[in-house]
């Protein structure tokens, strides 16, 4: 080695930051892709429950109107009784009110396989309700669950015996010995969701 060469070891400041700028840009693009696959994530699982909500909620509404009972109750004052369904078709918080069958009972309780069930819609959300007792009286707190949020609208029909749609039930040409116990054909319910739109599902009652 001559006098006039010079050995050179390290990095020059040059390329340190050339190095530092390849390593922030790649750290950035990794950065990015992670956090967009979070989002992707969440809005995943978001969608999930969702679609869980509105299977849960049209599952619900099946069972209870498939297993519809003629079974009347009285009201919680005790002065009437109210039909097996009723619903008065003016679109008001409380959709419908229905006493259905199969209310199974794992525990062994002392109390009756049938339930007494009521649909609100109160503040954008569809919540079931039901009691512990068939002729509920004032002292008788529902049990309530939300189904669903978000929730538009929901619409009912009823199908009579003479296939005529009806809004309210039991229909104002029912007879009067059979009023309280009359059940309906068929039942369609149309459910707008702020963001699927609408969803209509048509059950028919047994019996």
């Amino acid at each position: 080695m001559t006098s006039g060469t010079r050995r050179r070891d390290g990095f020059t400041l040059i390329e340190l930051l050339v190095a530092m700028t390849i390593f922030t840009v790649l750290g950035v693009l990794a950065y990015g892709g992670y956090n967009n696959s979070v989002k992707q994530t969440e809005i995943a699982r978001a969608a999930m429950k969702r679609l869980e909500q509105v299977q849960t909620t049209m599952r619900l509404l099946t069972q209870d109107f498939e297993q519809l009972a003629p079974r009347p109750v009285r009201d919680v004052i005790g002065d009437t009784r109210l039909p097996a369904l009723f619903a008065d078709g003016r679109g008001q918080s409380s959709l419908f009110s229905l006493t259905r069958a199969g209310w199974t009972n794992p525990g062994g309780l002392a109390r009756a396989t049938l339930q007494r069930v009521n649909y609100v819609l109160e503040d954008d959300k569809l919540r079931r309700e039901h009691f512990t007792v068939l002729d509920a009286t004032l002292s008788n707190e529902p049990v309530k669950r939300e189904l669903i949020d978000h929730v538009k609208s929901v619409k009912v029909r009823f199908m009579d015996s003479q296939q005529q749609w009806q809004t309210q039930w039991p229909p104002l040409n029912a007879a009067p010995t059979t009023v309280t116990r009359a059940r309906p054909l068929a039942v369609e319910i149309t459910i707008e969701l702020e963001d699927l739109g609408e969803i209509t599902r048509l059950i028919e009652v047994d019996g």
